[in-house]
């Protein structure tokens, strides 16, 4: 009965830890190892702690073998971790810059994506010459009637793996609507032909995008004439004349959506009231940014599950991989322990230092694999499918608190790791331990 309320006892400490560990800003963490350095100092059983631990991380390196699996298991757990919510980041956060609360967009009623809305010409006439649309210096309303479509293009490299790869047509005004977006190579598609600018995103994953090349899309011979750059999900996509892909897929007159440049962004409820007051349409308005972001929601969601599911699978890995480590040392070091407890040392500092060696594994472990990650995956470029069922081109995110959330995923798995071998150290009897061999 006592061994199991002692089980239970450190099941609820594990808990009660790992409850205000995650909730723990680093600014806590700092404070928390201050406070602990200080015991440390001050404090008799502080510099017992100080002194057992000095003694067992000498020995590390006679136990090199068991202590790299500490160190290697976390770093992985921390690697994949970091990697899988750098993806995530990365994919949010080019989605995000995409839109700002200067522009708004209109889709069809119950659209989810532009792929699926549709508009006719008198709904996006009526759209453009709303309230609260800025006029350009030739007093027409700044606004862009686009059209998405959808082409393959074999991948670089894979010439037998073709991947959807949007194709956005815009009107002349779209120039000043996203003034992020630069022409780097070539020039500006005209009006009227079969051009097309490509992004640096999409040129990149995808071949037969160079500046003078000719793509074959929905039957029609089309030129690349420009290279653009946007630092957004823009960079993923094909431009041309709205009409001019319209008429190649035989969309008519209309278009996927309106996108408006507003006088400010207090503008927008003015805008979107107007809209909604309308009968003669049904429409979705919201601005670029919350547009933008709300297409990143899905999958960043999905992401960020994958990479906590697969980490903590992981981690209850390197977790007995610390158990047994930690266990196996203390049943090395059992005869030390006893001598150091025989002549006055407690059991709090025993705990302590086995706690302390465990944690220091950790933190070189988490280190090593957040470091990893960050020199291999920050800025590195891949393409998932988006809300349009084509590819996103984004880069990964190794953020600074990404960096963080690894580093506290190792410590977690160094304290759970250490705790049960530290309890067991500073109950180990001392007439038992000192007659072993």
């Amino acid at each position: 009965m006592k061994s199991f309320g002692t089980g239970l006892l450190m099941l609820l400490i594990v808990a009660v830890f790992l409850m205000v560990w995650i909730a723990m800003p680093w600014q806590g963490v700092v404070v928390l190892a201050a406070v602990l350095g200080l015991w440390m100092a001050l404090t008799r059983r502080g510099r017992q702690t100080w002194q057992v631990t000095r003694v067992g991380l000498s020995t590390v390196t006679q136990r090199l073998g068991s202590s790299s699996v500490v160190v290697v298991g976390i770093a992985g757990v921390v690697g994949v971790l970091v990697a899988m919510l750098a993806m995530s980041e990365g994919f949010a956060e080019t989605l995000r810059a995409t839109g700002n609360d200067r522009t708004a967009i209109v889709l069809r009623g119950g659209s989810q994506a532009e792929l699926n809305s549709v508009l006719d010409r008198d709904s996006a006439n009526v759209v453009i010459q709303a309230p609260g649309v800025k006029k350009g210096a030739d007093g027409k309303p700044v606004a862009s009637s686009e059209l998405v479509v959808v082409a393959n293009l074999p991948r670089k490299g894979e010439p037998d793996s073709d991947a959807n790869v949007p194709i956005r047509g815009v009107s002349g005004d779209v120039w000043a609507l996203r003034d992020q977006v630069k022409i780097v190579e070539g020039r500006r598609f005209t009006p009227g032909l079969r051009e097309l600018i490509v992004g640096k995103g999409a040129k990149a994953q995808f071949a037969g995008l160079d500046v003078g090349k000719s793509l074959r899309l929905a039957g029609q011979t089309w030129t690349v004439v420009g290279t653009f750059e946007s630092h957004d999900a823009l960079e993923s996509e094909l431009w041309g004349d709205t009409q001019s892909v319209a008429s190649a897929y035989r969309r008519g007159s209309s278009v996927a959506s309106v996108t408006v440049l507003l006088d400010s962004p207090a503008a927008f409820d003015t805008f979107k009231a107007s809209l909604a007051a309308d009968p003669r349409l049904k429409v979705d308005v919201s601005t670029t940014h919350d547009y933008f972001s709300k297409q990143s929601e899905g999958l960043t969601k999905v992401l960020r599950i994958v990479g906590i599911t697969v980490g903590i699978i992981m981690a209850i890995g390197a977790v007995f991989g610390a158990l047994n480590t930690m266990f196996a040392a203390i049943q090395a070091r059992a005869r030390e322990i006893a001598t150091l407890r025989a002549i006055g040392f407690r059991g709090v500092p025993v705990v302590a230092s086995v706690m302390l060696e465990t944690m220091l594994l950790a933190l070189l472990g988490g280190a090593i694999g957040a470091g990893l990650v960050w020199v291999v995956f920050n800025g590195y470029s891949a393409s998932t499918l988006g809300a349009n069922f084509s590819q996103v081109v984004f880069r990964f995110h190794v953020s600074g608190d990404l960096l963080w959330t690894g580093i506290k995923w190792a410590l977690a798995i160094g304290f759970i790791g250490g705790l049960f071998p530290a309890v067991r150290a500073a109950r180990l009897p001392v007439t038992t331990a000192l007659r072993e061999l």
